[in-house]
């Protein structure tokens, strides 16, 4: 019989968020990029000589960073408060220390950039700033030696899981909540919002080398990765507390824990919430559990001790920036967030919930309520430049390029159509 250190309850999951509520406003971001072979334009192995953990041995000892290890593999990097991990195909992907300002935020990524574009040339490594895999699929990208890679892929059973895990990359902001009335307004603000980013910053139609048909081919792996854990974390009306999204978690089938350093595999044979009440073949529940099991529920904007929004295709040529700008602006400020209300009022949750399946094919040329998604996508990126230039914050300055180019109805994807622009631009 296994026995837990502390059997965990209700109260301690949900005290685990009220201690994010805090008085900053500061700005995460996580940004992933695709690692590829610049003379094959094939995704890049992390293994072998010149693979991608030769390469993050070698910039961690160049720079000072140390390893983070999954048994005596290295899955990524950690220095003071950033990290450098590894998705489950080699998607490299920066982790930055809140800050105070996106500008802080780009000085941050690219000092790190400066150090290791130098050993990408060396490795012969460029990364790409796109949402899929342009070439390789997954069929021929290796997962890391992660253990928690091979349960998540053996669990996953929605269609198109595997291209989630192994070709995607994308863009993620993380945003400070005052209290819980204010992490539950914004995190639903942020989730209404989610189809419409998904729409603006559509970057992954080439996959395989051909045109897919999607303008954001990631989202649609998204939407066929598991429903049971993936999409929005509640409904999408007002009232909603912690509990709420707590009991949604805790709805979810649960994939593994782990003891010992072991993993012990559940492989969905219970929720999170049978567990907390009758424990799993002697194992009782633990926070870790908990932890874990919550950072194996993936909404497009889910909880944590901060509200993070998970739903960009990974971009680049400073577009990278707009996103966290748009949200710094829109959830740092209530008028702006009440001007989202306003702007999709007449949308009820269930036109959003059904028009974030047509988003990936169509992107800015969706219609939802017979109005086109590039003009409310317009009036988003006006409310979030407004907020952020009436305060005199520089910031504003990010939002401008990809507001220029949603006017003309174009997204990322559409100036990088060409496979030839996608893996060199």
């Amino acid at each position: 019989m296994n026995y837990c250190k502390e059997k965990l309850s209700y109260e301690n999951i949900l005290a685990e968020y009220r201690k994010g509520c805090k008085k900053t406003e500061t700005i995460g971001m996580e940004y992933e990029r695709l690692p590829i072979d610049k003379e094959t334009n094939e995704a890049a192995s992390y293994y072998g000589f010149w693979g991608v953990c030769e390469l993050l041995k070698e910039f961690a000892r160049i720079d000072n960073w140390d390893y983070l290890l999954d048994r005596d593999e290295i899955i990524g990097l950690k220095k003071l408060h950033d990290t450098i991990t590894l998705e489950p195909g080699a998607q490299i992907e920066y982790s930055i220390e809140p800050q105070k300002t996106v500008t802080d935020l780009k000085n941050k990524i690219e000092s790190i950039d400066s150090t290791l574009n130098v050993l990408l040339d060396k490795y012969g490594i460029k990364l790409i700033n796109y949402g899929v895999s342009p070439i390789s699929t997954y069929k021929k990208i290796k997962l890391i030696p992660k253990r928690r890679y091979k349960y998540m892929a053996d669990y996953l059973w929605g269609i198109l899981s595997d291209v989630m895990m192994r070709e995607t990359a994308g863009i993620q902001v993380g945003i400070d909540y005052s209290s819980e009335e204010d992490a539950m307004n914004k995190l639903r603000i942020a989730s209404l919002m989610s189809p419409f980013m998904t729409a603006i910053f559509a970057n992954s139609s080439i996959r395989g080398g051909v045109d897919t048909g999607y303008k954001s081919f990631r989202a649609l792996a998204w939407l066929n990765t598991d429903n049971e854990r993936c999409g929005f974390a509640m409904d999408l009306t007002k009232g909603n507390d912690f509990t709420n999204y707590i009991n949604n978690v805790m709805e979810a089938p649960m994939i593994f824990i782990t003891r010992n350093n072991k993993i012990v595999n559940i492989n969905g044979k219970i929720t999170f919430k049978q567990f907390l009440k009758y424990g799993y073949q002697g194992y009782q529940a633990e926070m870790e559990d908990y932890k874990l099991h919550a950072n194996l529920y993936f909404p497009d904007v889910r909880l944590r001790q901060f509200v993070e929004i998970r739903n960009h295709d990974c971009v680049g040529n400073g577009l990278e920036y707009s996103i966290p700008a748009i949200y710094k602006g829109i959830m740092y400020n209530k008028d702006a967030m009440d001007e989202i209300d306003y702007l999709l009022k007449n949308i009820s949750p269930r036109d959003i919930e059904e028009f974030r399946f047509h988003v990936p094919r169509t992107a800015l040329d969706t219609k939802i309520k017979n109005i086109l998604v590039k003009d409310i996508a317009v009036e988003i990126l006006n409310i979030a430049y407004q907020s952020l230039d009436s305060k005199g914050d520089n910031d504003s300055e990010f939002i401008l390029p990809i507001m220029e180019l949603t006017k003309q109805g174009l997204t990322p994807g559409d100036i990088q159509y060409e496979t030839g622009k996608v893996v060199n631009g």
